[in-house]
């Protein structure tokens, strides 16, 4: 047996469509293209939107509002979801991840103050709620800002 040997099994590379090779082909005369008109046509395809040269509905239509390219988003976990780590675990993004917490491709996490925590914990985050903070102070856990 040899590479250059090897061919694909019987009726597996079926021969491409060969269209505009006269009418026994099945593919002649219009070559699938239909009849007349823009699609039939050589050259690029129709734009998405494109509405017949008249001005198209994204472009008839005012913009309204403002979109702030720059907002920084954060992934939220409240307290009371931090209630299921055992006792003094060190809880960071990893482990937030990997129990489901927090979405798969979270960059920054904030904690927020729903809820209650009986269980002291490390946890390393990015933002605290002043709430957050306390209540994780109370049940005698330790915060941990991280950049």
């Amino acid at each position: 047996m040899n590479l250059s040997q090897l061919k694909p099994p019987a009726g597996a590379v079926k021969k491409p469509k060969r269209v505009g090779r006269g009418e026994c082909s099945g593919h002649g005369k219009t070559s699938g293209k239909g009849h007349k008109g823009q699609k039939a046509r050589s050259g690029a395809p129709i734009p998405p939107g494109f509405e017949g040269g008249q001005m198209p509905l994204y472009r008839r239509l005012p913009k309204r509002g403002f979109k702030n390219n720059n907002k920084v988003r954060y992934d939220v976990v409240n307290v009371s979801d931090l209630s299921q780590f055992a006792k003094n675990t060190l809880v960071d993004i990893g482990v937030l991840k990997s129990k489901g917490l927090v979405n798969q491709k979270a960059t920054l996490i904030k904690i927020l103050s729903g809820g209650e925590l009986s269980v002291p914990l490390k946890i390393k985050a990015h933002k605290f709620s002043k709430d957050a903070e306390m209540k994780i102070k109370q049940a005698g856990g330790e915060i941990e800002v991280t950049a």
